[in-house]
């Protein structure tokens, strides 16, 4: 299935509806767009994310036009949904880009609103935390994660030039949808 007709029978239901509700309903405050060495990205605005956990794939879209494509490395643990804190899964399901780390560890980091209220209720009934701080960020760092196809604890990693690129590309409350 091509990504432009995948994505868009995602925008006709969850993704539209819920992208038009406010930006705090997502756990973010107002964002300006960054400015990368004073200039302010001028190009088509990022409208939507997808990304595919089994193709390792991170596709940023606007509207219905592919922008990008960027290689990614998930959670040590990436089959399924994730459960709890440490259990190295990457989440699945629809979340919302939520806050900008300029000094992350991992080079620059947007921030992914898991645990939405489901899955803190989800993981409540089962007595657990859901976990949470699950980023999209730079790295890998040592050279055990680097060796790794899979390294972090539920994160989504990019290269330092793809993170940098798409940090400058979005904004605050643009909706990521995670398929397995």
């Amino acid at each position: 299935m091509k990504k432009r007709t995948f994505l868009a029978s995602i925008a006709s239901g969850a993704v539209s509806g819920l992208a038009l509700q406010s930006a705090s309903a997502f756990g973010h405050t107002e964002d300006t767009q960054p400015r990368l060495n004073g200039k302010v990205y001028g190009g088509p605005k990022v409208t939507q994310l997808l990304l595919e956990k089994n193709k390792r794939r991170l596709y940023l879209f606007h509207d219905q036009d592919l922008l990008e494509t960027y290689k990614v490395r998930l959670g040590f643990n990436p089959a399924g949904h994730k459960f709890k804190y440490g259990d190295g899964r990457t989440p699945e399901g629809l979340y919302y880009l939520n806050r900008r780390n300029y000094s992350s560890r991992y080079h620059l980091s947007l921030g992914i609103s898991y645990p939405n209220t489901r899955d803190v209720a989800r993981a409540r009934a089962a007595g657990v935390s859901p976990g949470g701080d699950i980023f999209i960020h730079g790295g890998p760092r040592s050279a055990e994660e680097r060796r790794k196809r899979d390294w972090t604890a539920g994160c989504i990693a990019l290269k330092d030039k793809d993170i940098t690129q798409m940090f400058w590309m979005t904004q605050l409350g643009v909706p990521i949808f995670i398929a397995a």
